[in-house]
């Protein structure tokens, strides 16, 4: 096997690459690579591991001694799949990594909202409470989440983790269908259509991958379904939720709040809706869910499997 690693600083400079370089006998690394200079750095590599960089057919035809392409992440939108199969490429990636850490940032967000956190901590650092006539200082209103719905739309492992998290804290759990999926049951939840999970959930937290499918899936017309204290928590893919729509729906009090750690444009050097400073009870983190160092060292390790298994390499 000869390997190359196009974006290794994604990653991280704290993990340990040894798993994935004891399977490839080696490993040629870059802490990243432009557009125009993936092709020279992939020829004579037959693996190839990516996190963001674009591969396409271009790429394809240009290094035919291509096998294997190695995501260290769940997406693989940033690969041309009907190219790779018409070359007899192998795509692998890694999921089931980021349960405990995605999990984790979904309920800090949701708790973060839910008790106005930033807006009360904003109001002791401008002397607010310094000033204020008693002992406490109120005035954001503070959702208790015991007793409350949190409708979950995806759930696979990482809704799954949020799930029991929330169960923690007295929440009742509902499942959303994706467009396309069948209403039911799963794991003694409900599983409804979006029509009729919206109005009923006091937070809404997405954990699906971006399709055709989902793409805009809560716009503006799902958003005045929702409850006007509802919260809305995305820590899956941007372009779920019309960034537009959601602005307009938090300035006029459509809902309660939004908690997102993913936007359409990663980073948003074009600017976002999102991110004007005049939108009240919005968080917004920078794809930072997934960035335990924990979950970044399983990313490697189920990496390094992943090729084992593809090269028929079986530990003695």
């Amino acid at each position: 096997m000869k390997a190359v690693f196009l974006d290794a600083s994604t990653l991280g400079s704290d993990v340990d690459l040894t798993p994935v370089e004891a399977v490839a006998g080696g490993l040629v690394k870059y802490d990243r690579t432009l557009p125009e200079d993936v092709t020279a750095r992939i020829r004579g590599f037959d693996t190839v591991l990516v996190n963001k960089v674009v591969l396409t057919r271009e790429h394809f035809q240009a290094c035919p001694e291509l096998k294997v392409i190695a995501v260290v992440a769940t997406g693989i939108n940033n690969i041309d799949q009907e190219a790779a199969r018409e070359y007899g490429i192998r795509i692998l990636n890694v999921t089931n990594y980021g349960r405990s850490t995605v999990a984790q940032h979904t309920m800090a967000l949701i708790l973060a909202l839910a008790t106005r956190l930033l807006d009360y901590d904003r109001d002791v650092r401008n002397g607010r409470w310094a000033t204020s006539d008693q002992f406490c200082l109120m005035g954001h209103p503070i959702m208790e989440l015991d007793g409350r719905t949190l409708g979950i739309v995806g759930y696979g492992d990482l809704g799954q983790g949020v799930a029991e998290r929330a169960r923690a804290f007295g929440m009742n759990i509902l499942l959303g269908a994706r467009p396309g999926q069948e209403p039911g049951e799963v794991d003694g939840y409900r599983r409804l259509p979006l029509d009729e999970l919206l109005p009923q959930v006091d937070v809404l937290s997405l954990h699906c991958l971006l399709t055709d499918e989902t793409r805009n899936m809560i716009g503006a017309r799902e958003l005045g379904m929702m409850k006007k204290d509802a919260l809305l928590i995305n820590t899956s893919r941007g372009g779920l939720v019309h960034e537009q729509a959601l602005a307009d729906a938090l300035r006029a009090g459509v809902i309660g709040g939004a908690g997102f750690d993913v936007l359409t444009e990663e980073p948003p050097r074009h600017g976002n809706p999102l991110l004007a400073d005049d939108i009240p009870n919005l968080i917004i983190t920078p794809h930072s869910a997934w960035a335990s160092r924990e979950a970044r060292q399983r990313i490697v390790e189920i990496t390094a499997a992943n090729l084992a298994k593809a090269a028929g390499i079986t530990k003695s």
